[in-house]
């Protein structure tokens, strides 16, 4: 919707989607890109652009879109929240090892 037209930046490398049957036409600036995946953006009238590209085009980074993965990724996230053993409680308990005894 709102993001039509704009480029989109991945700060890694963009990969192939069998799934993907048609491919729009679109803007893709990565550090790296599989053979596959050029070839079917550049099939569907898109560009792939590398980050010195993109510097030159739009150098304030205006008309850019930046796609990042789940923040909350993190192993540490487990740990957070209400305390362990709390009713309704999710959170994992810092433990040395499985098993008696060993929650410090």
């Amino acid at each position: 919707a709102g993001k039509d037209g704009k480029i989109a930046v991945v700060v890694g490398t963009v990969t192939d989607d069998k799934r993907l049957y048609e491919v729009p036409k679109l803007s893709v600036c990565a550090l790296r890109f599989t053979e596959t995946a050029r070839a079917s953006i550049i099939k569907a009238g898109g560009e792939c652009l590398t980050f010195d590209k993109l510097a030159l085009r739009s150098p304030l980074g205006k008309g850019t879109v930046l796609l990042r993965g789940p923040v909350k990724a993190r192993a540490a996230e487990r740990h957070f929240g209400k305390a362990p053993g709390v009713p309704h409680s999710k959170t994992a308990p810092h433990v040395r090892a499985k098993g008696r005894k060993f929650e410090k």
